[in-house]
């Protein structure tokens, strides 16, 4: 994160103080004096502000690239869970944003804050999440538009949120819907006579999945990533 918004979240001084700090030469990384407010600080850095060692902020805001094969729980005792992705240290207090199944891959996010969390899990939030769909059968133009509309999921009494379909290929689409259910992508494929064979997802409101970040790789957002929701 930037140099000013970690000392505006570790200290009582705000952003414009935390800048000003920073170019009267009050701000030491690695023993080193750093002036500059938009320099970039890792969680391994030495910070000390006028020769005071500081510690690294308390919440935590992670995206992981989730794996096949992980589930994303805080324990269990079958399979690995999500956590393990992370070293221990950081992974003790973190909680899971919205729940991806087991074989599902794709973006996920973990963070110490509560309020955060709700800002995207929550249903009056209507953050969008987007899926790559394949299917084990081609899927016509009036599925899509059924996908669109709402679908009647098996058990349910009412039609899902209208959502955006597009074709990527046959037997492959994109998927965005705002509500969270219980294995819902599957199941909205299920209601229009289809299967899913592979699921993942690479977005999450404005926050894309990084095309560098391999499957069981993570790294901490950005100031503005965190401010996205």
């Amino acid at each position: 994160m930037r140099l000013d918004f970690y000392l505006s979240h570790v200290t009582d001084l705000a952003r414009k103080a935390s800048k000003i700090a920073a170019a009267k030469g009050r701000v030491t990384v690695n023993s080193e004096i750093i002036k500059k407010a938009n320099y970039t600080v890792q969680e391994t850095d030495i910070i000390c502000l006028d020769g005071e060692r500081l510690a690294w902020p308390s919440e935590g805001y992670y995206l992981v690239h989730k794996p096949a094969g992980y589930v994303c729980a805080t324990e269990d005792a079958e399979h690995p869970i999500v956590l393990d992705l992370l070293p221990s240290h950081l992974g003790q207090s973190l909680k899971v944003v919205g729940r991806l199944d087991k074989d599902t891959t794709g973006l996920l996010l973990l963070t110490t804050d509560g309020q955060w969390l709700h800002r995207i899990t929550s249903p009056k939030k209507a953050c969008n999440k987007r899926y790559r769909v394949t299917l084990v059968d081609e899927i016509d133009d009036a599925a899509l538009a059924q996908l669109e509309k709402g679908v009647l999921l098996n058990g349910e009494s009412q039609l899902t949120l209208p959502a955006v379909a597009e074709r990527i290929s046959e037997k492959e689409i994109w998927l965005t819907i705002q509500e969270g259910k219980y294995h819902q992508v599957k199941r909205m494929l299920a209601a229009v006579g289809n299967k899913v064979v592979m699921l993942h997802r690479d977005q999450i409101g404005e926050l894309m999945l990084d095309d560098a970040l391999a499957p069981g790789e993570f790294r901490a957002l950005t100031e503005d990533e965190v401010g996205y929701f």
